[in-house]
């Protein structure tokens, strides 16, 4: 299978983000999560779902400019 080096590289981008989330969605976990998840928690998963969101679109505006 011949995959491009473009599409390669945007596999790559993509999981790295997804791997970003996940990291910050634990490190939430671990730090605000002891005993349940406290509203400064859930604050924090929300901050990170919008990052996430925000990350996702602006990669994929990049993406869709690249030549």
């Amino acid at each position: 299978m011949n995959i491009e080096q473009e599409t390669l590289r945007d596999i790559a981008v993509s999981v790295g983000a997804v791997g970003l989330f996940v990291a910050l969605l634990a490190f939430v976990g671990t730090t605000f999560g002891e005993n349940g998840l406290t509203e400064t928690g859930a604050l924090a998963v929300i901050g990170v779902i919008v990052f996430f969101v925000l990350l996702m679109t602006g990669i994929g505006v990049w993406m869709a400019y690249q030549e």
